[in-house]
């Protein structure tokens, strides 16, 4: 038996085979669950549907997660299809591209509203609505990154948006927690996604992470696929209100002894 066999839920956010929510998909396919997936957009929907056939999705919705009907609608088909579900990743960012470069002290009110609405206010409005429907030991899992934590060049807003989901998750996981729903999030180290090609500097991101990281490389999509997949499923039953880092050990060092030797007297 597979281990995630006989396991229903939802994936908010995937946009591509190049993102970390279809690495997380492509590993809970491949361990039996059966996913729905939602799309923003005409657009979106186009990337969104080939994906979401190849792994026999039988629901395939839009979404707008800042838009509270819309969620609903979601989660009473779910309701209706599958009676109780097991899962919902919270894949969903977003800021405005002038708000992710200068000086973070520039943002405005109304970038600042749109990235916190639609990147932390939304897994609140996800976990509100799903609660009634999942079942004792179903786990609800949000993608964030290191730039929640400490400052990162050009993350600026997102940062602050990350933060607030992870501190988000925290409280989710406290609320869910009597009724067998852990919350958790995967920080992920930098992946050559469509999200991170709009941070100015990602190359070089990239190249600082090897320099930086234990491990010596960047992360990839199944590192983080796989870790995805041990949060949503029994074997991380006992794990809650926790960010687990998928990131080749960057979270952890300050400065590396390669990058000392970069630094000139």
């Amino acid at each position: 038996m597979k281990l995630m066999e006989g396991k229903r839920g939802v994936i908010f956010g995937v946009s591509n085979t190049h993102g970390i929510a279809y690495g997380i998909a492509k590993q809970l396919f491949e361990a039996g669950a059966e996913i729905a997936f939602t799309y923003a957009g005409e657009v979106m929907e186009k990337r969104v549907r080939p994906i979401a056939e190849s792994m026999n999705a039988k629901i395939i919705m839009n979404c707008d997660v800042t838009k509270e009907d819309e969620v609903k609608a979601v989660f009473s088909e779910l309701e209706k299809t599958y009676g109780k579900i097991d899962f919902v990743v919270h894949a969903v960012a977003f800021a405005n591209r002038e708000d992710l470069t200068g000086e973070f002290i520039n943002t405005s009110r109304s970038g600042w509203d749109l990235a916190m609405g639609i990147s932390a206010y939304s897994l609140v409005s996800l976990a509100r609505n799903a609660r009634p429907i999942m079942n004792q030991g179903s786990s609800i899992l949000a993608l964030t990154y290191l730039g929640g934590e400490k400052v990162v060049a050009n993350y600026n807003i997102m940062g602050v948006a990350k933060s607030a989901l992870e501190s988000s998750a925290r409280y989710l996981a406290e609320n869910l927690g009597k009724d067998g729903i852990r919350v958790n999030c995967l920080s992920s180290g930098a992946v050559k996604t469509l999200a991170a090609s709009g941070i100015d500097g990602f190359g070089k991101m990239l190249k600082s992470a090897v320099l930086k990281a234990p491990l010596k490389r960047n992360v990839t999509l199944e590192d983080v696929g796989k870790t995805g997949l041990y949060l949503l499923s029994d074997l991380s039953s006992g794990v809650t209100g926790e960010v687990v880092h998928v990131d080749c050990g960057c979270h952890c060092v300050y400065a590396s002894a390669d990058e000392m030797e970069l630094v000139t007297k």
